[in-house]
This record gives C-alpha cells, structure tokens and sequence, in this order.
C-alpha cells in the first residue's frame, strides 16, 4: 500500500508541478513516444534475464505492491514453533522429529502454527534444516556450516530480480535518448509543415523526459524496495539457521529460540519474556 502512495505522490509532483508552472499536462502525453521505451525496456528485460529471473521479478513486485511478507507474529510463530520441535528432540530424541519433518502438513506441531505452514519454502529449509540432526548424517558442529552455505546460495539467486530492476533504471535514460532522438528524424523529415513542427519537438523532448522519470522516480525506488523486502523475508531463514544450529551444538531449546528473537529488528521484536511466556504455554500444551 506505501509503494501506491509513494508512486501517486510522485506523479502528483512531477504533472502537478509541470502544470503549476503553466504546462498542460496532456503535452506530455504522447503514444509514440510511450511505445518506444516502454517496448525498448521491456524487450532489454526479456533479453537479459531467464525466465526464472523474470518469474522471481514479477513475484517480487507483486511483494512489493502488498507491502513484504515479514510481520511480528509470523516471527514469534516461528520462534515458537521451533522451540516445540527442540524440546522434543531434548526428551525423546532426535529421531522422535522424523515424523513432524517428513510431512508437516499432518504434523500436530507444524498445523498448529498456519502463518508458517502456508510459507512453503520456509517449512521445506526448516525440515531440511532438521533432517541431517535426525538422520544424524553430519555433526553438530557441521550443521551451521551447511545451512549458512545453501542461505548464501538462494540470497544469490534472489538478488537477480534486483540486478534486473538496477540494470533495466540504468538503460531507460538512454532509451529515453533513443526515442527523443528518433523523435527529432521525424520532425526533421517534415519541415515542409512548419505548424507541426513544435508539436513534434515536443513530442521528442518528452521522451527524454519518460525515460528519466521512469528510472529515477519509479525503477530505483522500487528496486530499493524489493532489496528490503528480500532482507526481511531472509531474516526468517537466517533465524532458522542460527536456531537450529545452536540447538544442534547443545543449546537449551529456550536459549536456541534466543538467538533467533535477538536477530530481529527492534520494531518487530518481542520482548525476551513475551518469548518466554508463549514457548512456556506451547510446551504446557503440547
């Protein structure tokens, strides 16, 4: 919803002022114009992404647009919920999660907590965070290592929608270039019609004018944007990561689930004895 403000407020302020100033805002519509670095853009974005970067683009925006993904009881939920699995694992032993992380969706812990289940790519890095503990395939001290190696890997496919959105706010100046520029042969080829010949220098400088405004006032803020969300949404698999690993060295499940709730921001950070006070109520009732 901020990103709809933010962009209304932009245009307002860009035609508002152009229109204060005495232009008439319809001048800076022209269909040509449009047409070109709307098309140049979004064939540069085709050719210099795979379908998979554009597929994670489109999912990003659409992130973006419903304000991120990230929100306090999301975190405590997750938090909560691990601190249900590590006490398990503390009395029965690890084998006794095999059940909970083979099928989560009928695990009598995980369904609990639905904010989670419905984050399929988290639920999948949380069971397979747990099955080398399980299984016991590795050691404990190993296992930080392993889940930091595959973060690093998925936080690097991520950016690449953000390197789309940075490269393709690069090129639109310059497609605003090519347009202006073309708009100009136009004008040129037609001098035999003096009247027309403002309107269509006009119709030229404006496409300088999109180009720019495209890429400053809308494609670097939302390239931003998308950057944030992604940090948040990372902020769930690295709390993951750092939970199962401290359980896996030792931890008491509470102190494991500690490191997590200390890894969130101050503004969605629950206090240390809110924490505790939930945990305490899943453990009573579990």
């Amino acid at each position: 919803m901020l990103l709809v403000v933010g962009l209304v407020i932009v245009f307002v302020s860009c035609i508002g002022g152009f229109a204060v100033a005495g232009g008439n805002p319809i001048t800076l519509i022209h269909a040509g114009e449009i047409m070109i670095i709307c098309g140049i853009g979004l064939g540069i974005l085709v050719v210099s992404s795979p379908k998979s970067v554009l597929m994670n683009l489109k999912d990003d925006i659409s992130k973006a647009f419903k304000g991120g993904i990230a929100n306090e009881g999301k975190f405590v939920d997750l938090l909560v919920l691990m601190f249900e699995l590590f006490m398990l694992g503390r009395r029965k032993g690890t084998p006794a999660l095999d059940e909970h992380v083979s099928d989560p969706q009928n695990s009598s812990i995980f369904t609990k907590y639905p904010s989670f289940l419905n984050d399929k790519g988290l639920v999948e890095f949380l069971c397979n965070s747990l099955r080398p503990i399980v299984d016991g395939r590795c050691k404990p001290g190993d296992i930080g290592g392993i889940l930091n190696a595959e973060l690093q890997s998925r936080e690097s496919e991520a950016t690449r929608s953000i390197k789309a959105i940075e490269m393709i706010s690069d090129a639109l100046p310059g497609v605003g270039i090519v347009a202006a520029v073309l708009g100009i042969i136009n004008t040129m080829s037609n001098l035999e019609d003096p009247e027309s010949v403002g309107y269509k220098v006009a119709a030229a400088l404006s496409g300088t004018f999109l180009g720019i405004f495209l890429a400053y006032g809308v494609g670097v803020p939302l390239g931003r944007l998308v950057s944030l969300n992604q940090t948040q949404e990372f902020l769930y698999y690295r709390i993951v990561e750092r939970c199962v690993s401290g359980f896996a060295t030792g931890l008491s499940p509470i102190m494991a689930v500690e490191i997590g709730r200390r890894s969130l921001d101050k503004q969605i950070q629950p206090s240390a004895d809110e924490l505790e006070e939930k945990c305490k109520g899943a453990g009573q009732g579990a």
